[in-house]
Order: structure tokens, then C-alpha cells, then sequence
């Protein structure tokens, strides 16, 4: 911008010359303005009179007007300037910013391509190692297979030279062996051709025997339902858990107990805190002898719930188990047996005590306090199914019980007290015998 002081000098002679762009300013203005009426008669008016009349300027005030138009005009003129020099720097720079934008995006695209190419070069070689390693493992199982098969045609030739060298007699001798040694090589070739025929009789064996195991699986899964152990014909279904399901068993043969054994084979569907398999009571003690199951546990009362004997860890839902449960009054020795494992044992448990002959058995469920049916106990019952249920009034030895713990054939065996399929055993409420 030029200084207001140079453009004072350069232009102050011009106006003390009072001469400045070839304008005369001593010239007098006057406004002489008059309104006709052309269809009309003329107005005789005076000068029109203006508000406020306009002073004359001095060449001073001239002088200066001009320069403050002439440095208004330059302002302009530079905050033009300014202003189109402004809008070409923003749009460099939005374009500088799209550029680096740009680079950046095509940085960020050739890394991810980058990375994407390394992720499928991995997985292909790890593709390729995998399928080498198969290839080597059956490789290397064709190759054992057929160096059997080898093995086996070579023991046949040798077999068969050596049944034909035993064949040969007398002068003969020598032709015949001449002629096994040069029929050998063709021996060998059709032995070849048998170890492949053998191979392949060998694979078409192998998948009928696999077939046949899965429809042996899917038979024992369809009759499992039906299985019932030891060779027993019937089994006792208790189908629900209710205080209407039970069996009362009635003995074979009057009893004063001052001992027992006790075996069953039983199926639990689910057991409870208290699942009771086979109880024994009186008017006086209704709960005298129990065997009952306790989730995992099975646990044995003898003369109230105090004597007790329990064993954990050893019953499963939904499986057979056979149970048994000994106790003599001479020692107090009571002992528990599970699928013929001793996993209980226990002395001094009712030590003297005798079991009176006017009580009642049930089989899945406890005899009520009271003595009346319709006050027994839901929660105790037994789900599942039972058979094989005998009583004998001694105590059994360990061979004995672990016979009749097989699965085969022990239901030929039956107790002095409760023998099964002789004892009559009634079946209450929902509970019915099934073969």
C-alpha cells in the first residue's frame, strides 16, 4: 500500500496550480429548476428553494475527499485481493488434504491386501502339509499291507516247495525238484494275484464286520429297555413315584430273626435323598429294617435309624445294580455288598436284637407310623424296576453273594424267607410284574 504522505506531494502542486484532472473549480454551480405545464397556463414561480444548500468546498476539502476516495478505492481493491488469494489457498489445501487422504487410504488398502495374501499363503501351506501327512500315513499303511501280503505269498511258495520236495521219491528225485524250481516264478506270480484277491476279500470283510457291530450297538440300545440281569423271566415296575406304588411281600416261612441276608437286583430311574428298596416293620417299630438308597449311597437300619451302615459312591440311575445286605445279632456285624464288591462293613450295629414275625414287608416303600396304607410317605417310594428279590435267615459267605451277583443264572437261586417267584409278592396301586 502506498502512504497517504507520498500521494499528498505528488498531488498538492496540481491543486496549488488550481488546475487538478482539467477540472475548473472556481466555476459557480447554481440549480436553476423550473416546472411547465404545457397544456396550461405558466406558473410564475420563484427559485426553488433546497433545505439545506450545499456549502462550497475549498480546494482543500476537494483535495481531500479525493484522496479519501482514492484510498477506499485501493482498500477495495487489496481486500479483493486478498479475499480471491484466500479462497485459491483453501482450495489447495482442500485439495492437499484429499491427496493425503488418498495416499493414505491406498497405504492402508495395500497392507490389507498385503496381509490378506501372507493369512492365504499360510493357510495353503498348511493345507499342503496336511495333506502330505495323510498321503504319508496311507502310504505308509498301503506299504505295510501289501509287505504282508508279501510275506504271505512268500510262506505259501515255501509251503507248497516243501510239500512237493517231501512228494518226491526215488530216482525221480531230481526232474521233479528241477520242475518246482521252474514252475516257481510262476507259482510266485499267481500267489501275487491271490494276496490281492485276499486283500480285497479282507476290506469287504472288515466293513461287514464294522456294519454289523453298529446294527449289534443299535439292537443292545433297542433291547436295553427289556434286559433283565441274571436270567431272571419277570421283574417287578414300579412306573411312577407315588405313596400308591408298592409291593407287600408276604415270607415263606414264619420268622424270629437273630440274623439275615438280603439280595436284590434293582433299577433306579432317579434316587432321591431317601429311596427306599425293601423295609420291614411292626406296630411297634415301623421302620426296624431298611434298605434304602440315598442318591450315590445305598445305607442299611437295623433296629431304628440309629444302627446304621452306609456305602457312597456306588449307585448309578438308570443302570442294574445288584444289592445285598448281611447282618448278624450275635456280633452286630452288618456289611453291605454292592454287584458283588464288599463296600460296607460294620460291627456292633443292634447287637442282641431280634426281629419279631408279626411285621409286614414292602418292597419300595416304608411302612407309616400309623400302619395304614393311605398314610405312606410319597418321597421315599421307588422309581424303576426290581426282580431277583430273595431273603435268608443266615448270613451268606462271600462266594455265595458273589455268585448270585452274575448276571447269568443267578435267579435260580432263592432265599429260606423270601425266595423269588415262590414268596408271594403283591403288587399295590400302579405296580405290576413284567417279563
Amino acid at each position: 500500500m502506498y502512504a497517504p504522505g507520498a500521494v499528498l506531494a505528488l498531488c498538492l502542486p496540481c491543486f496549488l496550480s488550481g488546475n487538478v484532472f482539467g477540472y475548473d473549480y472556481g466555476e459557480e454551480y447554481s440549480d436553476s429548476y423550473y416546472n411547465e405545464i404545457s397544456n396550461g397556463d405558466r406558473l410564475q414561480t420563484g427559485p426553488t428553494q433546497i433545505p439545506c444548500p450545499p456549502q462550497d468546498l475549498s480546494r482543500w476539502d476537494k483535495l481531500f475527499i479525493m484522496l479519501e476516495d482514492s484510498q477506499m478505492k485501493q482498500d477495495m481493491l487489496m481486500q479483493q485481493t486478498e479475499d480471491m488469494v484466500k479462497a485459491e489457498m483453501d482450495t489447495i489445501w482442500k485439495e492437499l488434504h484429499k491427496l493425503n487422504n488418498n495416499k493414505a487410504c491406498v497405504q492402508a488398502s495395500e497392507n490389507t491386501c498385503k496381509c490378506i495374501s501372507e493369512q492365504m499363503n499360510r493357510n495353503l501351506n498348511q493345507a499342503m502339509d496336511q495333506l502330505r501327512k495323510v498321503a504319508d500315513m496311507y502310504q505308509a499303511q498301503n506299504n505295510e499291507t501289501l509287505q504282508q501280503l508279501i510275506q504271505v505269498s512268500r510262506n505259501q511258495a515255501s509251503r507248497l516247495t516243501k510239500l512237493e520236495s517231501n512228494s518226491v521219491l526215488g530216482a525221480g528225485l531230481g526232474q521233479v525238484a528241477m520242475k518246482s524250481f521252474s514252475a516257481y516264478p510262476k507259482e510266485q506270480e499267481a500267489s501275487n494275484a491271490d494276496g490281492g484277491k485276499l486283500e480285497r476279500a479282507l476290506m469287504a470283510t472288515a466293513v461287514d464286520l464294522q456294519r454289523v457291530h453298529a446294527q449289534l450297538a443299535l439292537f443292545q440300545r433297542a433291547t436295553a429297555h427289556r434286559y433283565l440281569p441274571s436270567g431272571c423271566e419277570m421283574a417287578l415296575l414300579f412306573p411312577m413315584r407315588s405313596k400308591h406304588i408298592f409291593a407287600e411281600v408276604t415270607p415263606s416261612m414264619s420268622m424270629s430273626l437273630q440274623s439275615f441276608t438280603i439280595c436284590l437286583w434293582a433299577k433306579v430311574t432317579q434316587s432321591l435323598n431317601k429311596t427306599v428298596l425293601f423295609s420291614y416293620g411292626t406296630k411297634k417299630k415301623p421302620q426296624e429294617l431298611q434298605l434304602f438308597l440315598a442318591r450315590r449311597s445305598v445305607l442299611l437300619t437295623v433296629g431304628g435309624e440309629t444302627h446304621l451302615v452306609e456305602a457312597h459312591s456306588v449307585v448309578t440311575d438308570g443302570q442294574w445294580g445288584h444289592f445285598c445286605a448281611a447282618w448278624s445279632s450275635e456280633q452286630g456285624l452288618a456289611t453291605l455288598w454292592v454287584n458283588g464288591e464288599n463296600v460296607a462293613r460294620e460291627p456292633g450295629v443292634a447287637e442282641g436284637n431280634v426281629f419279631s414275625g408279626d411285621g409286614f414287608f414292602l418292597l419300595g416303600q416304608e411302612r407309616s407310623r400309623s400302619g395304614i396304607y393311605r398314610d405312606l410317605d410319597s418321597s421315599v417310594a421307588f422309581t424303576g424296576k426290581m426282580t431277583g428279590v430273595n431273603m435268608w435267615d443266615h448270613v451268606l459267605d462271600a462266594e455265595r453273594i458273589k455268585e448270585y451277583a452274575n448276571h447269568d443264572g443267578s435267579c435260580d437261586g432263592r432265599g429260606n424267607v423270601i425266595g423269588w417267584g415262590v414268596s408271594e409278592i403283591i403288587p399295590h396301586g400302579g405296580a405290576q410284574y413284567i417279563n
